[in-house]
């Protein structure tokens, strides 16, 4: 099995050369190369097939000595060589006739990556700065994903594709915690870019506390260490999130917690290093990037206190509708604690919501000095990470497709035809060179060995 992946990627990196040389001559409306197949006789022709009904391509197989020998070369009217110093066990070189539209779909077949045209979408579930979020049903598994839908166009004109290309990166590291939504595949088309996730249907954290104004202490509680435990793991990653929210902590059917919405985290943050990007939430945002000072990972732990007031409470800490009044409150105002809140909470929350950072809770031993905190004395956390601990809460949620915890002002809005389209590849201008660019690397799809188990 570790053959056929090292020639599937071998495909993979070919294609995408040729899919990359085919703007470098936009005056021509077909191109012809050459493309090494599987070296077993088998997996050539389940290769070939493939192609020939999903395509409109013509195809056909010659000797790899017909590459090296110029009389032979001549007379299949090739124009573009091939070496195959570096490739000695090829027995077969394939010869294709392609379409220029149709070479990015030849490379996402190669390398198994997903396409708008795989998925059924069927509703809108929410909306960000450069595309929607699709309720989608996968055609050939049935299984229901969150299709997060990007606008190239939009994303590079506010310059954000590092962001973006973080959020990918940072989504491939989460599989291994309970609490951190999974990227299933990512791709691209001409003009838009696709992540594949968890569907996550309890609703955002956001729309239960705006029916239910604030919660229960033990609920906050349990919900603060599930937050706690992924911003932990985070951060054992060199990773600060920068962006929790309401909005971005999900329910799952069973009640758990889930972050999603990795567009502002910063990697590459040890618990020595400082970052100086101002970013973030304004009802959220911590003092030190209010003055622009440099800030560690201790941001996301002032944020873990401004939520956790907020689920005790109903309103951030500091919150004005005057944005400018509310960053002089979050910067100079004494944080006010309600009568009836338990010695513990008051002191987790006065931890967090320190403003100086070097004496905030968290600054010297991170994670460690938050599930050590009296607040959480109830919480076994080995039982927490398992999902051990009952949910306080039950979203009810009937099934996959239920979404009665999602905002109607999204459930109703009609798909877009547009979110399997995409513009005409054979069209090529320089903001279509400029998106390849920018997002060289995007695509992801599972390891190819699972894909043949």
């Amino acid at each position: 099995m570790k053959r056929l992946a090292k020639w599937y990627c071998t495909l993979q990196s070919l294609v995408h050369f040729f899919f990359k040389c085919i703007y470098l001559l936009p005056q021509r409306s077909n191109v012809q190369f050459l493309l090494p197949s599987f070296p077993h006789s088998s997996y050539q022709e389940i290769c070939l097939k493939l192609f020939s009904q999903l395509l409109s391509i013509h195809w056909r197989t010659i000797p790899k000595t017909s590459i090296l020998c110029p009389s032979i070369h001549k007379n299949n009217n090739n124009s573009i060589k091939l070496s195959t110093q570096s490739c000695p066990q090829l027995t077969f070189i394939c010869i294709f006739s392609l379409q220029s539209e149709d070479l990015i779909e030849v490379y996402q077949i190669l390398s198994a990556i997903e396409k708008p045209t795989d998925f059924a979408f069927l509703k809108v579930i929410g909306k960000g700065s450069f595309g929607k979020v699709l309720l989608a049903k996968h055609k050939m598994d049935g299984k229901f994903y969150a299709v997060k839908v990007l606008h190239k166009k939009v994303i590079l004109k506010r310059k954000e594709q590092r962001h973006i290309m973080a959020e990918r990166n940072v989504l491939l590291k989460n599989v291994k915690h309970p609490f951190l939504v999974g990227l299933h595949y990512s791709f691209q088309t001409t003009d838009k870019l696709y992540f594949v996730l968890d569907f996550i249907n309890g609703g955002e954290l956001f729309f239960h506390l705006q029916r239910e104004r604030c919660f229960p202490e033990a609920r906050a509680r349990f919900y603060a260490a599930e937050i706690a435990s992924a911003l932990g793991y985070l951060h054992s990653l060199n990773i600060v999130y920068r962006d929790l929210k309401p909005e971005n902590i999900l329910l799952d059917s069973q009640g758990h917690i889930v972050l999603t919405d990795f567009g502002l985290c910063k990697e590459g943050v040890s618990c020595t290093d400082t970052t100086s990007t101002f970013c973030g939430t304004p009802e959220y945002l911590a003092p030190e990037v209010l003055r622009k000072q440099p800030y560690d990972n201790t941001v996301d732990w002032w944020c873990l206190g401004s939520v956790l007031y907020e689920m005790l409470y109903g309103l951030p800490p500091f919150y004005s509708r005057d944005t400018a009044e509310m960053y002089e409150h979050i910067l100079h105002k004494p944080l006010q604690l309600r009568p009836g809140t338990s010695n513990s909470a008051c002191s987790i929350l006065e931890g967090l919501l320190e403003k100086d950072r070097q004496r905030r809770l968290g600054a010297k031993e991170d994670f460690a000095e938050i599930n050590c905190h009296p607040f959480f004395d109830l919480i076994n956390w080995e039982d927490l990470d398992q999902k051990e601990i009952p949910p306080p809460f039950n979203p009810s949620v009937a099934g996959p497709e239920d979404l009665q915890n999602f905002d109607p002002e999204f459930t109703e809005e009609q798909v877009p035809h547009s979110i399997c389209q995409s513009p005409d590849r054979s069209i090529v201008n320089a903001s279509v060179l400029e998106a390849d660019d920018a997002f060289i690397g995007f695509s992801y799809a599972p390891p190819i060995e699972d894909s043949f188990l």
